[in-house]
Order: C-alpha cells, then sequence, then structure tokens
C-alpha cells in the first residue's frame, strides 16, 4: 500500500481553497464598488464582510502553509509564507488595486510541493519523521519542566500515555511520592519501562481502559507523525493523543504537553485553551531546539468552555517562535499539583501482558480462594461408627491411610490391591474354572524391618 502523507494531502488542500480565495476577493472588491455606486450602501457593506471573511481566511491558509512548509524542511517557503502573513494581516481591503497581493499569493500557491512532483528531498524528511516519530525527551528538559511543579504532601498519579522506556517520567517523579503509569504500543520499550514505572500498560493507548479523571498530571511527549491513518482519516497524533489523554486528568491537574512548536496549530490551540487555564509555553534549550524544533506546553485542567479567543493568541506563537522563552527561564513550582488523594481503579492496556496478570490475580479474591486448602479437608475426620474388615480394606486400598501413623508401635503402611487368578479344576464334568479376584496387601515398615499383610 502507498504512503500517502498527511502534509502532502493538507498541501492539496491549501492549494485548492488559494485558488478559491484568489478568484473570489477581486470579484467581491469591484462588487462593493458597484453597489456603492448604486447607493446600496447596505450590500455593500455585507458584501465587505464577506471579503474580510475571504481574508482571514487567506491568513488561516498562509499561516498553515508556513507551518507545514517547516515541517518539511522547506525553511525559505516558510520564510515567504510569514512575511506574505505579515502583509495580509496588513492589507486594506479597500485598496482598489489587488494586484500586488494575487501575485504575491499566487507565487506561494505555485510554490506548494504537489504529490506528483514533490522533491525527493522533501518525501526524504517526511519519511523520516514517520520511522522517528519516537523523539523521548533527554532527562535535562525533564529536571527542567520538574522545576516547574510543586508536589503535595499526598501520594500522586502521573500519566504518561506514550512513555517510551519509561526513563522521562522516571525522571520527572524521581524521590516524590508519586505512582508512576505509562503506556506504550512498542513491546522492547514497554519492557525497558517495566523496570523504571510502577504500571506499564503495552499497545496502542486509543485501545486501552484508563480511569478517567484520576491523575494528578499528565507528560505527554506524543509521537510527531505524518501520515494519513486508516480509512483516510486526518487526525494528526499530536492532536488525537492530547484530545484521547485530558479526559484521564482530575480538574486542577497540570498537563506537560511536548510538540515541535509548528504543530502548535489553532485546532490544537481551541483544545488547549477549551479545557486548561493558566497556559504558559515555553521552547527548549538552544542545541535541542535547533534539532527537534520542541516546545512545552503547561496548562491546568478545567471546565470545559469556549476559549476560541484565547487560542486566536497562543496559535500566535507558532508564527514567531523566537518570542518563546527558554524552558531553563520557568518559575520554579509555578504549578501546583492537585492535593487530592486518588486511586486509579482501572488501568489495562490493549495487549495484556504478565506484569498486568499478577497483579490482577493478586487483586483477585477468588483466586485466592481457588487455591485455598479447603477446610474440612484440613480438619481430622472420624467414621460415625467402627468400620469392619472389609471397610478397612477398602480405605486401605484407596490409599487414604498411607504413611506414617503414629502411636505405641510407629510405623509406615502403604496399601494397594492386586489381582490374582483362581483355578478350580472339576474332576468329575473335566473343566477347569479361572476367577479372577481383587486382593489386599499392605507393606508396613516398622523398625523391625518390611512385614506384609493380605
Amino acid at each position: 500500500m502507498e504512503e500517502r502523507y498527511y502534509v502532502l494531502e493538507k498541501f492539496g488542500e491549501l492549494e485548492r481553497s488559494l485558488i478559491g480565495i484568489l478568484e473570489a476577493m477581486p470579484i467581491k472588491r469591484r462588487a462593493i464598488d458597484i453597489y456603492r455606486q448604486k447607493n446600496n450602501i447596505q450590500r455593500a457593506k455585507d458584501i465587505y464582510s464577506e471579503l474580510d471573511v475571504l481574508k482571514g481566511k487567506l491568513l488561516d491558509a498562509v499561516r498553515t502553509l508556513r507551518l507545514l512548509f517547516l515541517e518539511c524542511d522547506m525553511q525559505e517557503n516558510a520564510d515567504f509564507s510569514g512575511k506574505l502573513y505579515g502583509a495580509v494581516k496588513q492589507f486594506n481591503l479597500m485598496t482598489e488595486d489587488y494586484t500586488k497581493l494575487l501575485g504575491a499569493v499566487e507565487m506561494l500557491k505555485k510554490s506548494i510541493p504537489q504529490n506528483e512532483t514533490v522533491n525527493a528531498s522533501v518525501i526524504g524528511h517526511l519519511m523520516n519523521n514517520v520511522k522517528m516519530g519516537y523523539y523521548p525527551t533527554d532527562t535535562a528538559h525533564v529536571k527542567l519542566i520538574k522545576n516547574a511543579l510543586k508536589f503535595p504532601e499526598c501520594s500522586v498519579n502521573i500519566l504518561d500515555s506514550c512513555c517510551g522506556c519509561g526513563l522521562a517520567l522516571e525522571t520527572l517523579a524521581m524521590n516524590e511520592n508519586a505512582v508512576t503509569f505509562g503506556m506504550e504500543i512498542d513491546e522492547a520499550r514497554g519492557r525497558e519501562a517495566e523496570g523504571r514505572l510502577d504500571r506499564v500498560g503495552f499497545g496502542s493507548f486509543f485501545h486501552s481502559r484508563v480511569s478517567h479523571e484520576a491523575f494528578h498530571a499528565l507528560f505527554l511527549n506524543p509521537p510527531y507523525l505524518s501520515v494519513m491513518g486508516e480509512g483516510g482519516t486526518k487526525a494528526r497524533s499530536e492532536k488525537r493523543f492530547l484530545v484521547e489523554s485530558l479526559h484521564h486528568l482530575m480538574p486542577g491537574g497540570v498537563l506537560m504537553y511536548i510538540i515541535p512548536y509548528y504543530r502548535l496549530t489553532y485546532d490544537i490551540c481551541r483544545v488547549l485553551c477549551d479545557n486548561f487555564e493558566n497556559i504558559s509555553v515555553y521552547r527548549f534549550l538552544d542545541n535541542e531546539f535547533s534539532k527537534f524544533k520542541q516546545i512545552i506546553v503547561f496548562g491546568v485542567k478545567k471546565g470545559k468552555g469556549d476559549g476560541s479567543d484565547k487560542a486566536e493568541l497562543l496559535s500566535q506563537y507558532a508564527m514567531l517562535p523566537e518570542k518563546i522563552p527558554v524552558l531553563d527561564t520557568v518559575n520554579a513550582e509555578k504549578y501546583s499539583l492537585p492535593d487530592i488523594p486518588k486511586t486509579v481503579e482501572l488501568f489495562k492496556g490493549a495487549v495484556f501482558n504478565l506484569g498486568e496478570l499478577q497483579r490482577q490475580l493478586a487483586k483477585s479474591k477468588s483466586i485466592g480462594m481457588l487455591f485455598e486448602k479447603s477446610r474440612i479437608d484440613a480438619i481430622e475426620k472420624r467414621p460415625l461408627l467402627p468400620l469392619n474388615v472389609g471397610q478397612v480394606g477398602l480405605i486401605g486400598g484407596s490409599g487414604l491411610i498411607n504413611g506414617y501413623v503414629d502411636c505405641d508401635n510407629p510405623h509406615v503402611i502403604k496399601g494397594r490391591v492386586i489381582k490374582e487368578v483362581k483355578r478350580r479344576e472339576n474332576e468329575d464334568e473335566g473343566t477347569l474354572t479361572e476367577t479372577r479376584v481383587n486382593r489386599m496387601l499392605f507393606n508396613i515398615l516398622t523398625p523391625e524391618g518390611m512385614k506384609k499383610l493380605a
């Protein structure tokens, strides 16, 4: 099956969007003059509002293109998009001549790579992103992140829904009263994480079962994938992990969300601003930032609301990464984890593992009953009436009384049943009758030696 890259599919969508905007904007502008000449001022205002909406769509398209260019490592195209974004933002819609604006947008449209003719280096960069989607956070940055947290007296639960080898979460919780929970799709990394974290679930996080609102903190460094999902779905891993993880964070819980700065798109910012307050953004130190362009978003979980205005402001960080403060400038203990004890009742990965089996068996009451020796078997049993010789024989042959007998004459007894053939000859009739019978035999070991009773 041929790989379809999300970025290239998005390029195609934006190109089609730009074509429509390029056609519509000059038409709307001329219509305003026509209705003003006819003294139909209200209609002219309505057309102006429609033109303003088109300008907003153009700004969104240019901004999104800049972020996609950055993801493809097309720096010159990204720089051009950034300059054009500023020009469009300042553009006066009542300008009579749209030639320069439309010409610049047309240049941007032509710079968009096509699926059929895309540069090999772009494909190589995207393929590398797919293969290297796992970018573990180094311990130096984790320690800086931890510096922003204030741990309470009570035990806290911390979740990493794509924990990798578990080193980052282990570092974050080190020397704290914390229980660490990680989910990992890669089996080898998951096995390694089991040695570092308290609980590890195996398999896809999206098919796991985890308690809602049970975690004091969420450490989220999702894979940065750019391949289209099954069925042509276009949900990016960064956004999907955020959306499906936030329900596990308790109210007042702290989010630590690590992504490349160019993935701080409006839709992700909207999720953040709808569900979190006291949001702040920091970029990684220069050496690390130059390699992976990573930032961290802190936020405190709140009730869901309309964060559209704040999302627009937050998304501007993606256009001006140089304005993002460096992580080592974050205030110490800026974010306090909730001082609320909470037990995680449910934590199961999509793939069952031995560690999870051991924990579930340890918690199960029925499994203890299964292996518990019966109370009846444990007590001494006596017959209601004295046994006759035949009954003693049956019990002895069954092996029930085998073993050491502690009495005045101590001995070890073992009973068994053997088969014998008895023959009887009838001389008068000249016949021979054979009869197979069971005979009881007891071997008894005494201090004086072995004895046999039959």
